[in-house]
């Protein structure tokens, strides 16, 4: 697996990453499943999880959780951080998210769609003095439990497009969206002009159609 920045950065994003959601969910008192949404929807989990410099280890964790609450709420009063020696429970969910992120190369998205930061949060008390390893792996075990959409068919009736009519607008044969769409074909192998075809209908890029983008 190719990870998409050096584990020399590794540390630095895992702190940014803790300080991140400590503040934003301790200090600010946003919701843990809003928050980790607005982390989404603000574009800084692309940025964070692609390895970009600036955000993993450029600012700090807090300028980062301001930059997302910012994106939702361009006038919030931001309190002072209240710090601690004792690290909170957020603080370790970010940390040990950081890890698996990098570990794993899902999509922030993907891991909050089937496993909220709410319950990553609750994972403290039987993980925090673990080695990293089995948070990674129950994490992981708690992925693939969940069964979702194949996110073609997610994306496809989000837009209120029928399966039909993706085809007849795309030039993709319906039998294949069909194929797709059952998972009996892999759209990870499909042809880059047929993904290409697909998101230009969707309104979406090729990557938001990938199941495991990573690979």
């Amino acid at each position: 697996m190719i990870h998409a920045y050096s584990e020399s950065y590794l540390y630095d994003a895992k702190q940014n990453l803790a300080e991140c959601f400590d503040y934003a969910i301790s200090n600010c008192r946003f919701n843990a499943d809003i928050f980790s949404r607005l982390f989404v929807q603000s574009g800084y989990a692309d940025k964070f999880e692609r390895g970009n410099p600036a955000i993993v280890s450029g600012i700090s964790g807090i300028e980062l959780a301001q930059e997302i609450i910012m994106y939702a709420y361009m006038n919030y009063k931001f309190p002072e951080k209240i710090f601690s020696e004792e690290r909170s429970e957020v603080y370790w969910a970010g940390w040990a998210l950081a890890d698996y992120q990098w570990a794993t190369c899902r999509r922030f998205k993907d891991i909050f769609s089937r496993i909220p930061l709410s319950e990553i949060v609750t994972m403290y008390s039987v993980y925090h003095e673990m080695d990293i390893g089995h948070f990674i792996e129950d994490m992981n075990k708690k992925y693939m439990s969940v069964t979702q959409e194949i996110h073609l068919k997610t994306i496809r009736e989000n837009r209120g497009i029928s399966q039909v009519e993706l085809a007849a607008l795309s030039g993709v044969k319906l039998r294949s969206i069909q194929m797709y769409e059952q998972k009996v074909n892999d759209i990870d192998k499909a042809q880059v002009r047929t993904l290409y075809k697909l998101s230009r209908v969707l309104g979406c890029s090729i990557e938001d159609l990938l199941e495991n983008p990573e690979l």
